[in-house]
Order: C-alpha cells, then sequence, then structure tokens
C-alpha cells in the first residue's frame, strides 16, 4: 500500500512525558515538519510511543469515496485526509477509531504538515487525565501565572509583558494541567504580528535581517492594499476582499528559545494564578474577579471551538464508517468538563478586559497585578511585581 524513499530513520517525541510520539521510516524534511507543529521536543522513548506517524512517498490505494468533496475519502483501506502543498495532491490515513488507543497514522510526504497532530495529541493527554488548555503560561519570581481566554484575547500579549519584566517561559497556544496543578508548555514557535513589533522595537531588531525584509514587505503589501480598498476605481472591489488575506501575512514566527534565551524557558511551573482575558470594544483597561465557574464555563466553550476542525472530519469519519467510534473522541467534552471544575471551580481567579489591539505594556501590568491578587495558598507571601 505504500512506497517510501530511502534515507530514513525513527524519530521520537516526547511531550514532558505525557505524550510520547515516534516518526517511523522519516527524511530530516519530515523531522523539520513535525518539529515545526511541536518544536524541539526531540527525545528517545524509554516506553512505547502513545503515537505513530509513517512517512511515505506515495501510497498506492483503491479509489476513494468522497466525503468532504476534496478535502476527505474513504475506501477498504481507511479514511484518509487530503491536503497537499500547492496543487499537489497527497493524502493521510488517520484512523480516528484508535485515537487515545497508540494510533498509527500513515501520512504522504506532500502533505505540509501531519494533520490534526496537535488535536490528536491533545485528546490523548485528556485520556490520561492531563487537560490541554488554550493558555499563556509563564513564571515571574516564584509565581506561575496561567493566562486563559479565547482566541485574541490577549494571552500571547501577557506572555511577552509578562517575559520583558524577566519572566520565564513555560506555554503559548498550548498549556497541559495536571491534577496536581502543575503548567506544561511546548516549545511550538511563537507567532508575533507586526504590531507586536511595533509596540516591542527590540525583539524585532534582533531577528535576522531576512526577518526583518518580510515583515516590512507585507507591512507596505498591506498598507497598499488598504489604500486600493478604500477607492473606487475599477477593481476595488477585488482588492477589498483580498486586504484580509494580505494583512494576515504580517507576521513572524519564532521559537521562544530564540525570543527569550534558553536559559528562560523552562517549559513547566506550578498553577499559582489564573487570569481570564476578555477582548472589548470599550477603551480601557478592567480587572476584577471572576465568577466561582467562570473560568471553567468559558473555557468549556472555547476548547470545543478549538476542536471544530478536527471534529468535522471526525463527523465525516463517521458518516464514512458508522459501525467505528473513538470512545476518547466521544467523552471529550465530559473529561474536559470534570478536569476544569477540579482545576478551576471555586478557586481565586481574575478577569481582565481590554480593547483589542492593545497597549502590551499596560496590559501586563495589569495582568500582573491580577496574577498577584488570586495568588495561591502555596505562594500567599509571594507577590507579582508590578512594574
Amino acid at each position: 500500500m505504500t512506497r517510501s524513499s530511502t534515507s530514513t530513520q525513527s524519530y521520537d517525541f516526547d511531550l514532558n512525558g505525557i505524550v510520547g510520539i515516534r516518526l517511523l521510516d522519516a527524511n530530516r524534511t519530515d523531522l523539520a515538519t513535525v518539529a515545526k507543529q511541536l518544536g524541539p521536543l526531540r527525545a528517545d522513548l524509554d516506553r512505547e510511543p502513545d503515537l505513530t506517524i509513517r512517512f511515505v512517498d506515495q501510497m498506492t490505494t483503491g479509489p476513494l469515496t468522497y466525503v468532504g468533496m476534496g478535502d476527505t475519502g474513504f475506501n477498504d483501506d481507511g479514511f484518509f485526509v487530503l491536503r497537499g502543498r500547492g496543487n499537489v495532491a497527497a493524502k493521510a490515513l488517520i484512523p480516528f477509531g484508535d485515537i487515545g488507543h497508540q494510533p498509527h497514522i500513515l501520512c504522504e510526504r506532500a502533505m505540509p504538515s501531519v494533520p490534526h497532530l496537535l488535536a490528536i495529541i491533545n485528546l490523548t493527554a485528556l485520556a490520561k487525565g492531563v487537560l490541554p488548555l488554550h493558555a499563556s503560561a509563564f513564571t515571574i519570581g516564584p509565581v506561575g501565572v496561567l493566562v486563559t481566554g479565547w482566541a485574541k484575547s490577549g494571552k500571547t500579549e501577557s506572555l511577552l509583558a509578562g517575559m520583558a519584566d524577566g519572566g520565564t517561559y513555560i506555554g503559548d497556544e498550548w498549556v497541559y494541567l495536571s491534577p496536581d496543578r502543575e503548567m506544561f508548555g511546548l516549545p511550538e514557535p511563537i507567532r508575533l504580528w507586526a504590531w507586536h513589533f511595533d509596540q516591542l522595537p527590540d525583539l524585532l531588531n534582533e531577528r535576522p535581517r531576512a526577518d526583518r525584509i518580510r515583515l516590512q514587505a507585507w507591512k507596505t503589501a498591506t498598507t497598499m492594499t488598504r489604500g486600493g480598498a478604500s477607492s473606487h476605481l475599477p477593481g476595488s472591489r477585488l482588492v477589498r476582499r483580498g486586504a484580509p488575506v494580505i494583512e494576515r501575512q504580517a507576521y513572524l514566527q519564532i521559537p521562544p528559545e530564540e525570543l527569550f534565551g534558553t536559559d528562560r524557558v523552562a517549559l513547566k511551573g506550578h498553577l499559582d494564578s489564573v487570569v481570564l482575558m476578555l477582548s472589548r470594544s470599550a477603551p480601557g483597561i478592567v480587572a476584577g474577579p471572576a465568577g466561582p465557574t467562570e473560568v471553567s464555563g468559558r473555557m468549556l466553550a472555547s476548547l470545543a471551538d478549538e476542536r471544530a476542525p478536527f471534529m468535522a472530519h471526525y463527523r465525516q469519519f463517521r458518516y464514512a464508517f458508522p459501525e467505528q467510534t473513538s470512545a476518547a473522541v466521544d467523552a471529550t467534552h465530559d473529561r474536559e468538563g470534570r478536569l476544569l471544575t477540579d482545576l478551576f471551580d471555586g478557586r481565586p481567579a481574575a478577569k481582565v478586559a481590554h480593547p483589542y489591539p492593545c497597549d502590551i505594556t499596560a496590559l501586563g501590568r495589569a495582568v500582573r497585578s491580577a496574577a498577584r491578587d488570586v495568588a495561591q495558598p502555596r505562594t500567599t507571601e509571594c507577590e507579582v511585581e508590578a512594574s
């Protein structure tokens, strides 16, 4: 069913002892593809992997019956996600029914990434009683701060402010919480937008010249596109449609160790303070206490939204194979609800509402002050220093 290239070997990744991933028949490009999704978590496993990914040049399979036209399909071999670089067709065989029980993914090398890799890792962690949360986390002095909320709510901005004040990086985008309130992060690249660099120019000055040129080129293209979109000349409607696409290219993705230095990347800390972030249309930054069940209730909805692309394909898998199911996937909502309740309900938490884009320095002050006010008993005599 498969045809592989030569000069390949196996590589292991270990997410803080929680989830082990093994790559088989992987070349250096395949290794880089996964490292780009997870960060530099290469480590030899001393246990059986929780997830195995085998790379091949091309699968030799029979014709597919499409579910999502050009997006997913199936045959007697299994269920396939169909994507590729550019206009090159490619596919990955994903055994959705095995998720939570050491699934084995088969992935063609023309795929730009392993489909749903983080979602599958998160579901595996959840099945082990570890909660993956859409959040940023850092340590200021002895206090571990978790900043969570919906997308574009200010999590990364809070992290940047905390790191500017001497913090230690734990995670951004996804943070894994154990029942004993330990936080674990991924060293995946952090996406920083042009407006981040406008407020924190030192970060941009430290980037290679090629990065600075690339960012400036997209900023210039954005300015030109906005000008064209506001005109009434022929073609302006097409420019208006394309403007958001151009604006979304003005960013750099930078590994945390390059941004902050390897000595300030810990990937582990204790959960002492929780801050829920909310973006709003009104000016000014407002901080206050969160309700006793507010963090768990809001984040249960947020996690469901983050998982939506994966669940769309899972439902298509169920359509393709009605007799198959994954207990781990089907139990996700209930498991998340229980872990969120155990970790957050009844514990002091803060919330900070702010306009977006925000003043990063001012937001950082508000978050640090709020984190100090709700620090858990382990650190009641410690203070989060606010500048």
